[in-house]
Order: structure tokens, then sequence, then C-alpha cells
């Protein structure tokens, strides 16, 4: 496939997303939403508290382990008090933003358009947050932080979705997806999968490389052939399966124990299996990867502003997103957060050429945003249901 036309048709991607967010609430991927909140233009005094809603390992404040804590220094240096609660998918993320208990929230960009379109979170003056001028340029004004000119939020870091294997199995890294896919029945019943609609994108992403009949040029642009194509293929993998996961704890034990063998994680997992020794190793196939670039966003909601924003530049901050970063096992948001880790290197940090080539997870829309102006697309919601499907 033609690779290198990514950048030309992400652009294409920004367009379609800013003139097709409204659409979202319409098909059926958010609840009713309210009317858009203007940015702040100023900020106030703290107000004592603040809510967190965050990916694990994004908001760590020594409850897990007192030697991981960038949560704390920003209480004692802003008098905001965070409490913290984790989801495990972006679905969750989105049901959870919409009870109006959170502050603030780590979204995927298969969420933020969603969180926008529902009226869910508001749009955020980057120039009240400092530490954004360090932000990489290739993590702004996106389809999934940026709407219709107006920033939603943060950028935080950024990653693939790996494929993890047991060494025990594999003597050599698997080279391709084909292991979890067509040359699933191999490892029949320790097969696993991430537990999303969004996976979806990971068998499109397999079948643009191996069927390019199919005429797949982005795994989150599929028209109803293509999707069924790619629910066909999920449908056979589903035999193999031994369990889906969501919780990166219980994928951890699959491996641990043997029940999975093979299958998509994140580098996050690798790291906690590795150190608790269990026999595991991640590599990334030659058909690429998804992947994700995360962003802080606010609550159009939010009683809590002011620390609302300290929270989206302190966790920008050089140390905090170092810190941030480095324990999730993603590349950080900027150069300066490299001077506090020691292996930027190892995630390409930095290197636009590098970002340019993950899938990053992205909202489905009916527009096709691989730029196709005679088809029409499959949306979120019947991404949905495929998956229920599938799920059996």
């Amino acid at each position: 496939m033609k690779r290198m036309t990514r950048t030309a048709r992400r652009g294409v991607t920004v367009g379609l997303a800013i003139a097709s967010v409204a659409l979202l609430t319409a098909c059926g991927t958010s609840g009713g939403g309210t009317e858009p909140t203007e940015a702040a233009t100023e900020l106030g005094d703290m107000e004592g508290q603040l809510s967190v809603l965050a990916w694990p390992g994004y908001a760590e404040d020594g409850s897990n382990d007192p030697a991981v804590d960038w949560v704390t220094p920003f209480e004692e240096d802003t008098g905001c008090e965070v409490t913290v609660k984790t989801f495990g998918t972006s679905d969750e993320a989105v049901s959870l933003m919409k009870t109006g208990e959170y502050d603030v929230v780590s979204a995927s960009g298969d969420a933020s358009l969603r969180l926008v379109a529902g009226g869910d979170v508001q749009p955020v003056n980057m120039e009240l947050t400092p530490n954004y001028a360090n932000v990489y340029d290739f993590l702004k004004d996106k389809a999934w932080n940026t709407v219709d000119g107006e920033n939603y939020g943060m950028p935080h870091g950024y990653g693939a979705n790996l494929l993890m294997y047991s060494t025990d199995v594999f003597t050599e890294a698997p080279t391709s997806w084909g292991v979890v896919f067509d040359g699933s029945d191999a490892y029949a019943g320790k097969v696993t999968a991430y537990d999303s609609p969004i996976y979806i994108a990971d068998a499109a992403m397999y079948l643009m490389a191996t069927q390019p009949d199919l005429g797949i040029e982005n795994p989150y642009a599929l028209d109803e052939e293509q999707l069924a194509a790619a629910v066909d293929l999920l449908k056979t993998q589903r035999a193999n399966i031994g369990e889906y996961w969501s919780d990166y704890l219980k994928e951890i034990q699959a491996f641990t124990t043997g029940d999975s063998v093979v299958g998509t994680t994140w580098q996050v997992i690798q790291n906690v299996a590795a150190a608790e020794g269990a026999p595991t190793d991640v590599t990334v196939p030659e058909e690429g990867v998804t992947g994700w670039s995360d962003t802080w966003m606010i609550s159009s909601g939010t009683e809590n502003p002011n620390c609302s924003y300290a929270w989206l530049d302190y966790i920008a901050s050089p140390e905090a997103n170092g810190q941030a970063t480095e324990y999730f096992g993603e590349a950080p948001s900027s150069d300066e957060a490299c001077e506090f880790r020691a292996d930027c290197e190892a995630y390409h940090a930095g290197d636009a050429s590098y970002a340019e080539n993950i899938w990053y997870w992205t909202t489905p829309i009916e527009e096709c945003i691989d730029g196709r102006t005679d088809a029409k697309c499959t949306d979120y919601s019947a991404w949905t249901e495929a998956w229920q499907q599938i799920k059996g």
C-alpha cells in the first residue's frame, strides 16, 4: 500500500473530523450533549480539589508504589487535592465522563471526538498552559484533539499497540500479525485480543497489507464491504481466543500462567510482566501497528476549572511528563521530558517520521477519512454493533 501518502490522508482526516463532529452525536456515538462552552480567557484561585479520570499509570499517587508518585508534588504546589479513578477502555471513559463526576480525563483518539460531540468536554485556551509550547508539533492540531480550529486539550504521550508473545512458545519473535489472525489455529484457546470495538482497526490494518484488493487505505475508514471483511476475520479469530482483555493485570496473569501465549498488548504490560518474571516479549510486526496519542481534556461541567488547567499544564511539564510516560511505557510529549528519563530513544521520542507510521486510534465516522468522496464509511455505532456480533 502507499504508506508514504499517510501525511496527506491525515490532513484530510482533520478537515472531515471538523465537518463531522456533530454527526457523531446524531449517529448514536454520544449521548445528549450540551452546547459547547467557550475556552477560558484567564485563571483565578485554585478551588482545592480535582477529580482525575485516567488510564492506569497516568496519574500515580504513590498508592500502588510509594516510589512512583507525581500527583503529590502537584497537590503540594497547587493545593488541589486529587482523587484518581482509572478506566480500562475508551468506551468506559466516555460513559464515566457523562456522569459529570470528573474534572479532567486522559482521552485516546477513539474517545476524544465522542466527548467533544457529546458536549462533555470544553475547548482549552492553550495560552494558559505554558508547557504546551514544548509539545512536539506533530502532536498538535490533530483530528483527535482539535475541532473547528479550537484545541480541546493537552497532548500527553503516544505509543503503539504491540504484539506480545510467550518466549516459551516462540523461540523467535513473530514477524506478522498473521499469528493472531490467519495462523491463530496453531494457538487455539491461547490467543488474546483487546476488548474494544476499536480493535476492528487492527484486523483492518492486517487486511490492508494482506488483501489489497479490498482497497483499505486507512483502518478507521471502512465502507460496509471492508467492515464485513474485518468482521469475518475477527469471527474466525474468535474461535481461537482464550480471553479478550481490557484489564492489563489480567493479561499479565494470563501470560504468566500460560493461558495466553500471543496477542495484542501495550508496552506498559510488557514492562510489568517482565518485572514479575513472565516469559514474554513484544515486537512490531511487518504490517505495522495501531496506537494512541492521548489528550488531557477538561469537563465542560467542571466546578474546578483552575485546578483543571493547572493539571493540564503540570502533566505536560518536563519532569511530570517524563515520569508518567516512562512509567506507562510510551513516548513523552516533548524533548524536554526526555531529560528526566533514559529510554526515550527506545520509544523513538520526537521522531516525527516514526510517529507518522502509527495508525492512531481515531473515532470512525460516516465520511471516509481516507479521502474518498464516492463512498460512505461505517461509523462507531456500526463498529460497536459489529463487535457485539464478533464476541457473540
